[in-house]
Formats: structure tokens, C-alpha cells, sequence
């Protein structure tokens, strides 16, 4: 049984990385579009507060973010170090894409099968390469922005709703990384028995 963190390799210079940076900066100005400025104190606290609300009132969103964050642990220096951009990127493509009135199929269920698969990656202790990993948790997060972005109340600020959900989601992805790394320096089985329970969850949301 390992006790300590997977040995660390860095990667630096890579184009893609960097890109991935950029976009959900660029693609949150873009949003300012949606903005409605006739609203703009009060209306610009709420939707913010609505965006960072958005992802703890739901079990599937918050397990799933959770997990994530558990997982990125054992992964690559590369991976872990740009899990926040790509969850900001996932969420922000998501969001767009329902704003544009772009539908995606089976949402619902591809929340909960990410929860489930999610869990399941944690209690197997897989590690995947950066480029497969990255890949995964974009295609997950880009369902559960999808869904947020389904929800902008009318008369919301798009931006600061965004900014909301987008603050949710990385606080509990690192929260979960957090967990994960004190149970990996103490014991792989708590991790372990942890990834065991948000699958059963995920397999319950798919059942429900």
C-alpha cells in the first residue's frame, strides 16, 4: 500500500495547456453580452449568488465536482496543476452552449453516469494520461455547465451568474483534492472507500 503522492513529472511549454488557460478568460468576456446593464448592482449580487449556489444544492453536481478533485490527487503534476482550467473551461462551453440554444442529449444522465464513473476512478485508484484525463473531465464538465447555464433566471446577469458557478465548482474540486491528498498520505482505503460511496450514489442517481 502507498503512502505518498505519485511521483511528479512536469510539464512545461505545452501549447494546448496554454490554451486552455486563455479560453475560459476569453470565453467569459464573451459572455458580457449577456449581461442585462439596466440591473446592475442588485441584479449583478443576485445572479452571482444564484451561479454559487447552483452547484452545492445539487448532490449530482457537488459529488461529481468532489470526485474530481479526489481523483486529480494520483494524477499527473500536469493534470492536477491545470484541473481548475479545465473545469472552468468545461463549465464555461457547457454554459455557452445552452445560452446558444445549442441541446445536448441525455444531460440528466450523463450528470449522474459522471458521478458514478467518477466514484469509480477514485475507488480503483486509476491513472490515466494527462491528454485522456483532461479529455474525461471535460466531457464531464461540460454536461454539468450545460445544466447550469439551462437554469439562468431570466433578467440574470449571464457574467456574473457564471463567475458564480464557476467559483462553486473549482472551491469543491479543490476541497475534494484537499481530502485526498491527507487519505493518500495516511491510508489508500479511505480514498478508496470514499470513490466506493459517491459511486453508489451516482449508480442511485442513475436509478432515480
Amino acid at each position: 500500500m502507498s503512502r505518498n503522492l505519485p511521483t511528479r513529472t512536469a510539464s512545461r511549454g505545452c501549447p494546448l495547456l496554454w490554451a486552455l488557460a486563455v479560453a475560459p478568460v476569453a470565453a467569459l468576456a464573451t459572455m458580457s453580452a449577456f449581461a442585462h446593464p439596466g440591473h446592475l448592482g442588485e441584479t449583478h449580487g443576485t445572479s452571482f449568488m444564484a451561479g454559487l449556489m447552483h452547484p452545492l444544492s445539487g448532490l449530482d453536481h457537488l459529488l461529481a465536482m468532489f470526485a474530481i478533485g479526489l481523483w486529480s490527487v494520483r494524477q499527473s503534476l500536469t493534470l492536477r496543476r491545470f484541473m481548475p482550467l479545465l473545469i472552468a473551461l468545461g463549465m464555461v462551453a457547457g454554459a455557452g452552449l445552452a445560452w446558444a440554444g445549442v441541446p445536448l442529449a441525455g444531460v440528466e444522465f450523463g450528470i449522474a453516469s459522471s458521478v458514478l464513473i467518477a466514484g469509480l476512478l477514485v475507488a480503483m485508484l486509476v491513472r490515466l494520461p494527462a491528454s485522456v484525463g483532461g479529455a474525461l473531465v471535460i466531457a464531464f464538465i461540460l454536461l454539468h455547465g450545460h445544466a447550469h447555464g439551462s437554469e439562468l433566471a431570466p433578467g440574470a446577469s449571464a457574467l456574473f451568474y457564471a463567475l458564480g458557478f464557476l467559483v462553486a465548482s473549482v472551491t469543491i474540486s479543490v476541497a475534494g483534492r484537499l481530502v485526498g491528498t491527507w487519505l493518500v498520505r495516511h491510508d489508500n482505503r479511505w480514498l478508496r472507500g470514499l470513490g466506493v460511496a459517491i459511486a453508489g450514489a451516482g449508480g442511485a442517481l442513475l436509478l432515480g
